[in-house]
């Protein structure tokens, strides 16, 4: 009999994807591929997968130093969310209003709203202050069964508050229990100190921001849009980023339609983020590229815009498709990737099956993590959430209500938002 830390138990439905590759993406018809294993169980030690199967047989190959019975919970691996702006000083509820009364997110930016509102805040604000608000965020990502970030700066725009950004991110996930991979995004809006030279910030970025900041983050982003970044500015941080290390990421054909999913693809890109403008010239190029394709579903949402991206389009021809939140203070506030699949189903016709592999599995072979996060292979972490659903086919059904039962990163659960699980259990697997 082999030992284990943890035996999970009696899971009434376990969706673990070993049916398909361990790691890397998956494409088209793969995306909808997720076996459902019945009464199941994870044996877990130190922090990874010893093995997944029968609850009958695993009980009987398995002496476990502590077992935890999830019989009633449907299981799947952790969420991994690849586009979040977790770093920031305030929302901006006040902007919501306006665009309820139907201002333009546009018109709100060139007003000096929208992020440029956000930067003046987040400058201002004390290290200390900002680590709390952005530690009390990510808390709430866990609880909400994510364990995996992609986390920007974005909000400080140049050097000093870039670097605050960014070490906020550093002490957090040093803190908490949650992979995280940093990104800088001062490449997200000019500043004000910048507003009349442009090409005088690019510069910056490129001589000092980018190389400075490099040990605080693995890629970089740029948003490019016709009213911040272009093609060619976009074009030379992306070289410049190349040269330093980064992986690269890109905000790109959110609002118009001006070819940053070509780029994206030209400059060897890690992700295309948003796509709501794509051209059809750009879903064939992600189509045959590895560049994934991040769709935030719930920023068009957020920001009442009429055209989504074309989300089955891009997994029918055959694009590394993810999912991702966009959490920010401005465009989407919300953390829940639950909340993301449901508008996929609604918007892009996905099943429950497609919508767990894009917030799963696929991200996390974008951020380059697919070797460990992303399924529930042997010798991978067990990071999983455990849903209060009576079927997987309810996934991305419900809405409105947190269905996270539980989260458990590495072995361990980190998480508990039911009194069907005894409370004392994070202080005893602690």
């Amino acid at each position: 009999m082999r030992t284990c830390d943890v035996l999970y138990r009696r899971i009434r439905q376990l969706v673990p994807l070993t049916d398909g590759p361990r790691e890397g993406p998956v494409r088209g018809e793969a995306l909808g591929r997720a076996a459902v294993l019945e009464n199941a169980a994870i044996a877990t030690e130190g922090g990874v997968v010893l093995e997944v199967g029968a609850d009958a047989d695993m009980a009987q190959r398995y002496e476990a130093a502590n077992e935890l019975d999830l019989e009633g919970f449907v299981v799947v691996p952790g969420f991994v969310d690849a586009h979040t702006h977790p770093v920031f000083a305030t929302t901006r509820e006040s902007e919501f209003l306006l665009r309820c009364r139907g201002a333009d997110y546009v018109e709100i930016a060139k007003q000096g709203g929208g992020i440029l509102s956000s930067v003046e805040k987040l400058r201002a604000l004390d290290e200390d202050t900002l680590h709390r608000r952005v530690r009390s965020r990510i808390e709430r990502m866990l609880a909400s069964g994510t364990t995996t970030i992609e986390a920007k700066s974005g909000y400080g725009l140049d050097l000093e508050a870039e670097r605050k950004s960014l070490e906020v991110l550093r002490r957090v996930e040093h803190e908490l229990p949650i992979t995280m991979s940093r990104t800088l995004l001062a490449a997200h809006e000019v500043p004000l100190e910048y507003r009349d030279d442009r090409p005088g910030f690019v510069d910056l970025l490129v001589t000092s921001i980018l190389p400075e900041l490099r040990p605080l983050a693995d890629s970089c982003d740029v948003f490019v849009e016709g009213h911040v970044f272009g093609l060619d500015e976009t074009r030379r941080i992306c070289d410049r980023a190349r040269e330093l290390g980064y992986r690269i990421r890109l905000h790109v054909d959110e609002l118009s339609s001006l070819g940053g999913t070509e780029l994206a693809v030209e400059v060897g890109a890690a992700s295309a983020d948003h796509l709501a403008c794509i051209s059809e010239r750009g879903i064939d190029m992600l189509a045959g590229s590895d560049t994934t394709a991040v769709l935030l579903p719930g920023t068009i949402f957020f920001l009442n815009k009429p055209h989504h991206a074309p989300g089955r389009a891009l997994v029918d021809r055959g694009a590394v498709v993810a999912l991702a939140s966009d959490f920010n203070p401005g465009s989407c506030y919300t953390w829940s990737l639950p909340m993301i699949a449901t508008l996929a189903r609604i918007h892009y016709g996905f099943t429950p099956e497609e919508s767990l592999n894009a917030i799963t599995r696929n991200p996390a072979a974008s951020l380059g993590l697919s070797h460990e996060r992303g399924t529930l292979h042997e010798g991978k972490a067990c990071d999983f959430v455990a849903l209060d659903l009576e079927d997987f086919a309810l996934f991305g059904y419900e809405f409105g209500q947190n269905p996270v039962a539980m989260t458990v990163k590495d072995g361990l659960p980190v998480a508990l938002n039911t009194s069907d699980v005894d409370a004392a259990l994070l202080e005893r697997f602690a």
